[in-house]
């Protein structure tokens, strides 16, 4: 073994650089990395220059070639190398040329690496010439076949390794008609192919298909949420289940509570939440009050004292945006539109976009699970097989959770270091701490808004659902029930649907929505059903109805029994005689005083 020596090993190809008290200095030819010492070489063998030029598919020019065309860029680029050549296999020294040449010529130092690696794979100075980059380089006859099995057998969901797609193409392109293998290319040569044609986009779409590029490995070149965030008013929401158990006022375990939360994309600030044992418009719901609540006077009712500057938050966002979740393409939600709330539906696949939201459930999660060990708080095993039972920890109940969410939220607002914000030489002058609640207050006064005023009335009305009513002589008739108001007699007369707002949990009154925004109030005249919330009235409803089917089987049994009665009182009856009419009153006294009664002698008294 020498210097310059080429040697392989599987899929490795080498070349020995130099030889010093019995280590070696090599450098990887495949990959074109730095030349590294080593200290033995037992298990390669040799190759050829031949070899080389196979595998890597790089040929240097030949001397007999006219390369005076390239030979000013030739020597351009080999004056950048040269003054290293003497000190490659000392790491330190090299390092601090590379720096040096790179800061002296204005180029970089991966481009003083590439040419450095290439003449040393290759030995030969030609190699550094120009490359043709308007002419695509023609496939060989094994290329094209290479190419064939990669499309065929390793760019698929099926996923199978580079030695199973070079065992089909020799199968397939490489043997005789009595399966015996012809002269066919080698692994390196097709490993080599395959690292050189390599495209990463239809890597990871082929095997992984195209909602997990999208998803786990889609270049994110733009700028996520800043796209919609330009100023305040801009509401990331979305919902999570917390990583923990919690029990009811008994004792009893109840389950995991839910969390549905909004946060400013431009300040990053929680405008609100919600936390409970229902999702969907529910939560919804309850997280829209929050929003527009004064903070200050809501943690007044969990007996915390807030700085109102550390949640300054009472504000509805003008622009909502959510993931594709069935609560937000309810018409619940869509009904905030009244307001003149603009809503963004994210695109499929796009978690980076909702980077503000994440963040808040992670930070929040992060800083109360540690003080809850061992009292609900679950482990990332929990679904695997023979993990703790975590439910048998539980011993908070909602309510007290909920106060902790609470001070994790005012931490996140007003403590929580801001990093990655675009801070201007403004908030700089102004001392404007890395806070969210900081930015948040800054930017009321300075940066714009894009917020509104909504009365905690206006929104309870805005999100009940809707339904027609129709109007009848009976009254306003919605979901089975009717209602009425004293000023709309002539509706009752003329009839016609209308749009009605209805509270499910209470059927005592329904809403008449008119065609300027205004809401009339209508009152239920089955007043049997006050108080009670829809559900109710319907089971009431449906248990009268099988009360009154099951009673008519008798009824029909009674009519029948009344008709044979009938009958046979009018088969003793008289004959019809010759009926006078005359002296009818005389008649009817006479009768008067045969069929009296007198109940005083009869002592019924």
């Amino acid at each position: 073994m020498k210097k310059n020596d080429l040697l392989k090993y599987n899929d490795k190809l080498i070349r020995v650089l130099d030889i010093q008290n019995d280590k070696y200095l090599i450098i990887d030819c495949i990959k074109r990395t730095m030349p590294v010492w080593t200290d033995s070489l037992i298990d390669y063998e040799s190759s050829s220059e031949e070899e080389l030029f196979d595998i890597t598919g790089i040929k240097p020019s030949d001397k007999s070639e006219n390369l005076s065309v390239d030979n000013k860029y030739i020597q351009e680029h080999y004056s950048l190398i040269a003054g290293i050549l003497p000190h490659i296999g000392n790491e330190k020294e090299r390092s601090k040329m590379i720096r040096s040449i790179a800061d002296y010529r204005k180029v970089s130092k991966q481009t003083i690496r590439y040419n450095l690696c290439l003449y040393l794979v290759y030995q030969n100075i030609s190699i550094l010439a120009r490359k043709n980059s308007n002419t695509e380089k023609q496939l060989t006859e094994d290329e094209e076949n290479m190419r064939w099995a990669l499309n065929k057998y390793f760019y698929t969901q099926h996923k199978n390794k580079l030695t199973v797609a070079y065992t089909y193409l020799l199968k397939e392109k490489y043997t005789d008609k009595s399966g015996t293998l012809v002269q066919h290319p080698s692994i390196y040569q097709f490993r080599y192919f395959y690292r050189k044609t390599k495209n990463m986009q239809n890597y990871y779409i082929s095997r992984d298909g195209i909602k997990n590029y999208q998803r786990n490995h889609r270049p994110l070149l733009g700028e996520g949420v800043q796209s919609f965030a330009s100023n305040l008013g801009v509401g990331m929401l979305d919902s999570t289940i917390c990583d923990i158990y919690l029990i009811n006022e008994k004792g009893q375990v109840i389950g995991r509570p839910v969390m549905t939360a909004c946060v400013d994309a431009y300040s990053g600030l929680c405008c609100g939440y919600s936390l409970g044992w229902e999702g969907g418009t529910y939560s919804l719901r309850s997280l829209m009050l929050n929003i527009i609540s004064d903070k200050k006077e809501y943690c007044k009712k969990f007996g915390i004292e807030l700085n109102h500057l550390d949640w300054n938050c009472h504000h509805l966002p003008a622009t909502l945006v959510t993931d594709k979740g069935s609560e937000y393409a309810s018409e619940h939600f869509e009904q905030l539109t009244d307001f003149g709330v603009s809503i963004v539906n994210l695109p499929a696949y796009r978690p980076e976009l909702k980077g503000s939201i994440e963040k808040l459930f992670d930070v929040i999660q992060e800083t109360y699970k540690p003080y809850l060990k061992g009292k609900g708080v679950i482990e990332p095993d929990f679904q695997e097989r023979g993990a703790h039972d975590y439910r048998k920890d539980a011993c908070i109940t909602l309510e007290q959770f909920e106060k902790i969410i609470i001070y994790c939220i005012i931490y996140y607002n007003s403590k929580r270091i801001v990093e990655s914000f675009p801070y201007t030489q403004e908030m700089l002058d102004e001392g404007v701490r890395p806070h969210a609640s900081e930015i948040w207050n800054f930017s009321l006064e300075t940066v714009g808004t894009n917020l509104l005023n909504v009365s905690r009335q206006e929104m309870i009305m805005c999100l009940l659902p809707r339904t027609k009513g129709k109007f009848t002589r009976s009254g306003l008739k919605v979901n089975g029930l009717r209602y009425k108001h004293e000023s709309y007699t002539e509706m009752y007369l003329v009839g016609g649907e209308i749009t009605v707002a209805y509270n499910p949990e209470d059927v005592s009154n329904v809403w008449l929505i008119e065609k300027n925004g205004r809401y009339v109030k209508f009152d239920l005249i089955d007043s049997r059903y006050s108080g009670l919330d829809l559900e109710s009235v319907e089971t009431i409803k449906t248990s009268t109805n099988q009360l009154v089917k099951s009673q008519n089987e008798e009824n029909l049994q009674a009519k029948v029994a009344l008709a044979q009665n009938i009958e046979a009182i009018l088969s003793t009856g008289l004959n019809p005689v010759d009926k006078g009419l005359h002296n009818m009153r005389q008649n009817r006294r006479k009768e008067q005083q045969r069929t009296h009664i007198d109940f005083f002698k009869d002592g019924d008294f």
